[in-house]
């Protein structure tokens, strides 16, 4: 059986950064030299994706078997022919200085009009590593009809127009079967809570 890693890593020296586009996201250059165990050298270019870190938030009503999601303009589903108004988990990028958790509690305000309790971290992924430098924190956190403080919807000023749904587990579980939700962290995070609820109730 294969060990999850190798008894030697590769040296690994950064030689240039060029920073390619600065735009919403910034996209970088690397160039680097690998020295592999043999002792053989190879220089190679990636292109990085700065396009976090992030975090996201799955609230869920135990009482009524609810969970809370969004559904938004994503333009890069769009490019691959898919529908482009995907159905997620909250989420936003977290700002300098903020952490993880208080983006969460900022963007369940601004996008579901939500105050939560009981935020939980229940991972720390990468989402594309091979490309992207996003590390996504993922959270659970419950709610109830009465934390509801607005009606959501984000923030027009940064394009956003959000509709904020609220979905039983199951039938969100059925949307991911259906394909009517593909966001991996969405996936994940329903699956996550899926296996929770079925330990308590197993």
């Amino acid at each position: 059986m294969a060990e999850p890693y190798p008894e030697s890593i590769p040296d690994i020296e950064i030689t240039a950064r060029e920073t390619l586009s600065d735009g919403f996201y910034k996209l970088e250059k690397v160039t680097f030299r690998q020295r592999d165990a043999d002792g053989s050298e190879q220089t190679l270019d990636r292109e990085v994706l700065h396009n976090g870190p992030g975090a996201a938030v799955l609230p869920y009503d135990r009482a009524r078997g609810a969970v809370l999601l969004v559904r938004q303009l994503r333009i890069a589903a769009a490019l691959n022919g898919d529908i482009p108004f995907l159905v997620e988990a909250c989420a936003g990028v977290v700002d300098p200085g903020d952490q993880a958790t208080d983006t969460v509690a900022k963007e369940a305000l601004q996008e579901l009009g939500y105050r939560l309790h009981d935020v939980r971290k229940v991972f720390e992924l990468y989402t594309s590593p091979g490309g992207s430098a996003e590390k996504l924190h993922l959270f659970m956190a419950a709610y109830t009809p009465g934390d509801r403080v607005s009606d959501g919807g984000g923030l027009p000023a940064e394009g956003e127009q959000i509709r904020v749904l609220e979905v039983p587990l199951d039938r969100a579980w059925e949307m991911v079967q259906s394909g009517r939700i593909i966001d991996a962290k969405t996936v994940l995070l329903l699956q996550h809570l899926r296996l929770l609820e079925q330990a308590v109730g197993g």
